[in-house]
């Protein structure tokens, strides 16, 4: 993590650590901690202060309509990729003031369940030298004033603060995260944040009787952008979840566990919510895939959890690229 970026942090750190003495001293009046935690921003609400301090200039540069198209992107709004950005100016830029990029970073927290945020940061700073470096971000609508979201991209990065204007989808779109410690890492993916969901999705693998792991294991990855939806009556690769035993199915859950713990509750509950209208996990397959295997020790380093409105595409070869797409049907169209 960069200077500058370590003494933001700090300050934020501090804040919050100033924050939780004042509710430790209150905690004997609940409806005291209840307005204090009232008061508390959110994502969303800091989104909303962000865009009161920005300027005409800033305006025309990083907000857009609601619908905005772009002539190579399409929707904008929903676009996802693994090293993009969304404006051309970056978050250091002195495009923004000190209290702008400050207030971004605390969104960015706010995005982010706290137990991940210095795993995330050093993603960042491996992948980026540290936050707001080749870090963009847009605004769509108007917050306050209808429908609204913030899309934070970069490389390895496409986050969303949408305050639930988003219909239908979780995430407020597809999403991407990723890390490369080494561009080209080996068996062990050291020192990959991201690594330890796939540690995860292989114990399952390990479970599997010798048919079903005929079934999962295919010989070709699918390419890692084709995330869209295929609807109730798609074909789905690998093993349906719902051919997996009692204790095959409750490791899933660990394994879905993983792959949203890193986000706040809000989102990981909308998420839960989003798999549940289309049939929950029963409704899903889990693919492995043989022709990307690092170091060919079988650990398989690509893997997909997919259902009919529900895609999690995990390629970690040559390091890890993750391609997130989730909503309630496949009727609702995403830029993915």
């Amino acid at each position: 993590m960069s200077e500058s970026n370590k003494i933001n942090r700090r300050a934020f750190l501090e804040s919050t650590a100033v924050a939780a003495t004042a509710g430790g001293v209150l905690a004997s009046s609940p409806s005291s901690f209840a307005e204090e935690a009232a008061q508390t921003p959110t994502a969303e609400s800091l989104v909303g202060t962000l865009y009161d301090t920005l300027n005409e200039q800033q305006k025309q540069s990083i907000c857009f309509d609601w619908n905005h198209r772009d002539p190579k992107r399409g929707l904008l709004r929903t676009f996802v990729a693994n090293n993009w950005n969304i404006t051309k100016h970056e978050i250091n830029d002195d495009f923004y003031s000190d209290e702008q990029r400050d207030l971004i970073q605390k969104i960015f927290e706010g995005i982010i369940h706290p137990d991940w945020h210095e795993r995330y940061y050093q993603q960042l700073e491996d992948d980026a030298g540290g936050f707001g470096n080749e870090q963009s971000i847009a605004i769509f609508g108007t917050p306050n004033q209808g429908k609204y979201e913030l899309v934070l991209t970069g490389r390895h990065m496409t986050l969303r603060c949408d305050g639930d204007s988003a219909d239908h989808v979780a995430f407020g779109g597809p999403i991407f995260y990723g890390h490369a410690p080494e561009f080209n890492e080996g068996p062990n993916h050291t020192d990959n944040v991201f690594w330890s969901q796939a540690v995860e999705a292989n114990k399952l693998y390990k479970m599997l009787d010798g048919r079903q792991q005929k079934e999962a294991l295919l010989p070709r990855t699918p390419r890692e952008q084709a995330v869209a939806f295929r609807g109730a009556q798609g074909e789905f690769p690998g093993l349906p979840v719902a051919d997996m035993s009692a204790d095959q199915k409750e490791h899933v859950q660990k394994v879905l566990g993983k792959l949203t713990e890193m986000y706040r509750t809000s989102d990981k509950d909308e998420a839960m919510e989003c798999l549940s209208r289309q049939g929950g996990l029963d409704a899903c397959s889990l693919a492995f895939f043989s022709d990307a295997d690092i170091g060919k020790d079988g650990v398989w380093d690509n893997w997909r959890l997919e259902g009919p409105s529900f895609v999690w595409h995990y390629r970690g070869a040559p390091h890890v690229h993750v391609w997130v797409n989730v909503a309630d049907s496949a009727d609702v169209k995403t830029n993915a």
